[in-house]
């Protein structure tokens, strides 16, 4: 992982374009599901690598026990 690139990393956690202030949630890419942050102008980080199941993702966002 290269530094600044995830939140947990180093990277803001503010929007650049908006300033809202993001979120970790369960997004889903054409890849999988991932735990991530987002806001109205788009996806901002994945934070996680990638999940089969939306349940997945959820219980590693729940547990904490997410990373790339």
């Amino acid at each position: 992982m290269i530094p600044g690139e995830t939140i947990a990393s180093g990277a803001s956690s503010k929007c650049s374009e908006c300033g809202k202030e993001m979120e970790m949630e369960v997004l889903r890419s054409g890849a999988g599901f991932y735990v991530g942050t987002q806001c109205e102008c788009g996806p901002y980080s994945r934070e996680s690598g990638y999940y089969g199941t939306r349940e997945a993702a959820a219980a590693a966002l729940q547990s904490g026990n997410f990373g790339r």
